[in-house]
């Protein structure tokens, strides 16, 4: 309980303490490439509007509550 006795020593490993400086500084690195741009608009727009056709197709077709054993999912 004696202060100021490190128990743990360690060496670092330097591949580790290069990735956490790359990686706390990544915006220092980034550069928009086509790749990234291209990356970047599948996540931004294309992905958000694919899930949005997916939910309005499927709205209201299923219900999930109260169903029993042999009961359909689909509503007619």
């Amino acid at each position: 309980m004696a202060g100021g006795v490190q128990h743990n020593k360690m060496a670092m490993d330097p591949a580790f303490v290069k990735l956490g400086n790359m990686q706390s500084n990544r915006h220092v690195y980034f550069r928009w490439t086509p790749r990234t741009a291209r990356v970047t608009f599948m996540y931004v727009a294309v992905v958000p509007v694919l899930l949005g056709i997916v939910a309005y197709k499927t709205d209201g077709l299923w219900d999930l509550r109260a169903k029993r054993k042999g009961d359909l999912l689909v509503e007619r």
